[in-house]
């Protein structure tokens, strides 16, 4: 294992940070929010269909299907290890796409603006983790 010069991992961390097991476990944590949200919204569609409308996404249930098939689908690949980067750039797209829809923090004002924009930087932080995901399974042979 390669590590930053002057910072070498114990070999107790680097057998880790090397387990198949760890790597699946660091792929589910990551993709946690796409497919908890497209469970969601595939469990109590009608619902989630309205709140894309009332988001002026129309119609509501095309944009929840679809919604939910690139969070449960990009996620599974993400999880699998395959066809990581089309999958990881699917949901950064995504992601970023639903700062101007669901959180137009410039657009709010007081507490709600705030809130939205804590949103909009830790959908950003996740892009970068699907940045990472994508180079680290490039590098390990399986893109």
């Amino acid at each position: 294992m390669r590590s930053l010069p002057g910072a070498p991992a114990p070999a107790a961390i680097a057998g880790i940070l090397e387990s198949r097991a760890f790597g699946l476990l660091a792929r589910i944590l990551l993709t946690f929010v796409f497919w908890t949200s497209g469970l969601a919204k595939l469990l109590d569609f009608s619902a989630s269909a309205a709140v894309m409308e009332g988001f002026g996404l129309s119609p509501g249930w095309a944009v929840n299907l679809a919604t939910l098939v690139l969070q449960l689908g990009a996620s599974l690949l993400i999880i699998l290890n395959r066809a990581v980067w089309p999958a990881a750039l699917a949901l950064a797209v995504f992601t970023l796409l639903t700062i101007p829809v669901a959180h137009p923090f410039w657009a709010r004002e007081g507490e709600e603006a705030f809130r939205d924009l804590t949103v909009a930087l830790e959908h950003v932080s996740v892009i970068g983790g699907l940045a990472l995901a994508a180079i680290l399974s490039r590098r390990s042979g399986r893109f």
